[in-house]
């Protein structure tokens, strides 16, 4: 078959494409230790509340009733308003309804925003999406209409102690052009854990204002929810910012329920959208959702369900690494939030998407760093020296999986005979 150019560039075989293959077929193959993907861990309480939320719901006639029915398309109004009085009581926001939209989770909100502000435009001119700090989420990568849609920048690095780093966005060679449409950052940043700082925030906030462009923030993992982050930050919105949530990691990825907070006239042009693609965004997440805000659970199991589990989690994997891969080996970023670890083999004889390859071939399923740079526009060997592991499975498993890792590595250091 012939495709339009449409078609041909989304049917290739994508990274986020491949990321949820592994996904699948990990979920589905005995023994398969996934520490890859981005599903959310399977908290026992909030499988449970979820269970018994669910069931008053029917009972109630109110799941029926998501279900049967269709929201309009910028998403469930009870819900919208419920979200606007949560945020503005938060945080101060001036916000209402209309400065929110639902959309069929995170990933079709992005694909929208992105073709909203960069792209060709009606005088001719060609805009992009700027990501100052590289690496960032794979999902993006292919999320664009037009090819060359993305740029990033190569950040700073800020060795710390005990064989940790951290990434900084480099303000001193960040270059903002003309051709820029967007500014987008994830924080916590999918897939290093990083939380860029407050005043890394202030100063590209200050920068889109000051080049009239939007600037965009992927929360899907921090404040007020799901709260998977481990450091005090102040979240920030103003009409210049849009701002991107999801009920993918209080544990309803499947809900597939994302969340847009941004201007009315975004809004309007998310609302839009979504009729036209999908006539209205999925009504069960946001059934359920509605119903934590009212009885006062999203908020108060975030902070004490959620953000525990996961800290409490991500404390043990750092300690199972260290057991098998010494500082000299594996360099970790700092923890900051999100549900991965990033790894740096900065003496690797190989690269990490050979290393993926062999860990595959044992059973035991990662992503190799070169993915999650789209746009960087200049070879960096840093780029093949990183892997994102999911800290999610149980301990026994991660300990398998990180022992399998440490035995691929040492391997690897034998046939380049510097071992």
């Amino acid at each position: 078959m012939t495709f339009s150019i449409f078609g041909d560039k989304f049917t290739r075989y994508a990274g986020i494409t491949r990321l949820m293959d592994d996904l699948n077929d990990g979920l589905r193959t005995p023994g398969a230790i996934m520490l890859g993907g981005g599903n959310p861990a399977q908290i026992p309480e909030m499988d449970d509340y979820f269970s018994g939320l669910l069931a008053e719901m029917l009972a109630q006639g109110k799941l029926t009733d998501a279900l049967c029915n269709y929201d309009g398309p910028q998403g469930k109004n009870t819900l919208l308003q419920a979200l606007a009085e949560m945020l503005r009581e938060q945080f101060g926001w001036q916000i209402t309804a209309q400065n929110i939209a639902l959309t069929n989770g995170s990933q079709s909100a992005f694909f929208y925003l992105f073709n909203l502000f960069a792209g060709r435009f009606a005088d001719g001119s060609r805009r992009r999406v700027l990501f100052p700090l590289a690496p960032e989420y794979i999902g993006y990568a292919d999320a664009g209409l037009d090819e060359d849609l993305f740029v990033s920048a190569k950040p700073n690095i800020e060795l710390l102690p005990e064989g940790m780093f951290k990434y900084h966005v480099d303000f001193d060679h960040l270059t903002v052009g003309d051709d820029i449409g967007l500014i987008c950052v994830s924080r916590p940043t999918n897939p290093t854990g990083n939380v860029l700082t407050d005043e890394e925030i202030r100063r590209l906030d200050a920068i889109a204002r000051q080049r009239g462009v939007p600037l965009l923030i992927d929360n899907a993992y921090g404040v007020p929810f799901p709260g998977i982050i481990f450091t005090d930050v102040t979240p920030l919105w103003n009409p210049n910012i849009i701002l991107g949530m999801s009920l993918s990691k209080l544990g309803l990825p499947g809900s597939r329920c994302g969340i847009v907070v941004a201007n009315e006239e975004t809004i309007s042009a998310l609302s839009n959208m979504n009729g036209i693609i999908s006539l209205s965004p999925g009504s069960v997440g946001p059934a359920l959702a509605l119903e934590m805000i009212q009885r006062g659970d999203l908020l108060r199991l975030s902070e004490t369900v959620i953000r525990p589990f996961y800290h409490q989690r991500v404390e043990q994997t750092l300690a199972l690494i260290r057991r098998y891969l010494p500082e000299e080996r594996c360099l970790i970023h700092k923890p900051e939030g999100a549900i991965f670890l990033w790894l740096w083999f900065r003496d690797l004889p190989i690269s990490t998407e050979v290393l993926y390859q062999r860990l595959k071939q044992r059973g035991v399923l990662m992503v190799p760093g070169h993915y999650f740079f789209p746009g960087l526009e200049q070879e960096w060997a840093h780029t093949h020296q990183c892997m994102r592991m999911n800290y999610m499975p149980k301990p026994e498993l991660i300990e398998q999986g990180v022992q399998i890792l440490a035995e691929e590595v040492e391997r690897a250091h034998r046939e380049d005979g510097k071992g």
